[in-house]
C-alpha cells in the first residue's frame, strides 16, 4: 500500500513522502492517526496545491516582515513618561507600554514577545531595541524616553 505522510514519521519519512507500507500498517496506524493518506493522485496533487500554496502565503509573510524590519531600522519611537526628582522614572518601561505606543503612533503591530530589552528602561534617554520579528529577521529600533 502506498501512503502520502502529512507529517514526519520516525524510522519512515518526511511529511510529503510517498511510502510503501504494509496494508495493516497503513491503515491501522498511519491514516487512522492522521499521520498519511492512501496516495492516489487526487490525494498527491491536492497536497501538492496545498504546500504550493502554503509556500507561497509563506514568502509573501517573510516579505511583509523585511518590509517592516526596514520601516523599523529608521524609526524613533518616543515615549514620555513621568520622573522623579532624581531623573529616573517611576516604575519601568514595560514592552506592553513600547507594543502600544508602535500602535498608537506609527499603527505598527509588533507581539510583545518579539520585543528584547538589552537592559530595563528606568530613566530617561535613547535606548536600543531589538525585535525578533520571525523567520530569522531581526531589525534594530531606537526608543527616546522623555520626562513629561
Amino acid at each position: 500500500m502506498k501512503v502520502l505522510l502529512l507529517q514526519d514519521v520516525k524510522s519512515l519519512g518526511k511529511a510529503g513522502q510517498i511510502c510503501e507500507v504494509k496494508d495493516g500498517y497503513g491503515r491501522n496506524f498511519l491514516i487512522a492517526k492522521g499521520f498519511g493518506q492512501l496516495a492516489t493522485n487526487e490525494t498527491i496533487n491536492r497536497y501538492k496545491s496545498k504546500e504550493k500554496k502554503r509556500l507561497e502565503e509563506e514568502a509573501a509573510l517573510i516579505q511583509d516582515l523585511k518590509n517592516t524590519a526596514k520601516t523599523l531600522q529608521n524609526l524613533t519611537l518616543k515615549i514620555n513618561k513621568k520622573v522623579g526628582a532624581n531623573g529616573s522614572l517611576y516604575g519601568a518601561i514595560t514592552k506592553e507600554e513600547i507594543v502600544q505606543s508602535f500602535k498608537e503612533n506609527h499603527n505598527i503591530d509588533i507581539d510583545k514577545k518579539a520585543l528584547e530589552l538589552k537592559t530595563p528602561i528606568k530613566s530617561t534617554g535613547i535606548y536600543e531595541l531589538d525585535l525578533k520579528l520571525g523567520f530569522g529577521i531581526h531589525a534594530v529600533c531606537k526608543i527616546d524616553i522623555q520626562a513629561e
